[in-house]
């Protein structure tokens, strides 16, 4: 969601040169994701955007997203943002997240965005930001700093 405060992305090198296919592929198996309605979007090396448009079985009880389903779609997309700069034949595990939320996440759908900001052998740290999307406009509702693991040799099921 466009924002003045955003600085410019991090030009990352896939180390899998098949990560688009593995990434879309894990997705697929995400259970959660699919239970929820979750959608992935944009996706490049180092970003990855999931989507998730509103219900009402996902509100809490003022009527909004729960905190829940705000942290669940912006680790998976922070997480999916990290696993596109792993390399071939790994797979991605969370080790930890701080999520702060800033407003009510009141919308029609969520964007949940992920980006790498720095990707090592092991570890992989990111951000992420939740938008409200309502009437045309964004509310900022929610950002996370996140800790990745890489596991090696270790592909998805």
């Amino acid at each position: 969601m466009p924002h003045t405060a955003r600085p410019a992305r991090h030009m990352f090198e896939p180390r899998d040169p098949d990560w688009e296919s593995s990434v879309r592929q894990s997705f697929a198996r995400q259970n959660v994701m699919r239970l929820i309605g979750a959608e992935l979007g944009v996706i490049s090396p180092g970003h990855c955007e999931i989507r998730l448009p509103f219900r009402d079985d996902l509100t809490q009880q003022n009527g909004y997203f729960h905190a829940g389903i705000t942290g669940t779609i912006v680790d998976s997309a922070a997480g999916y943002a990290g696993y596109t700069l792993m390399p071939k034949g790994s797979d991605v595990l969370t080790v930890e997240y701080k999520l702060n939320l800033l407003a009510p996440a009141d919308g029609e759908f969520l964007v949940a965005e992920g980006q790498v900001l720095k990707s090592g052998r092991n570890l992989v740290i990111t951000r992420g930001e939740v938008y409200a999307i309502k009437n045309g406009k964004a509310t900022h509702c929610a950002t996370m700093q996140q800790t990745l693991m890489t596991m090696h040799a270790k592909e998805s099921k």
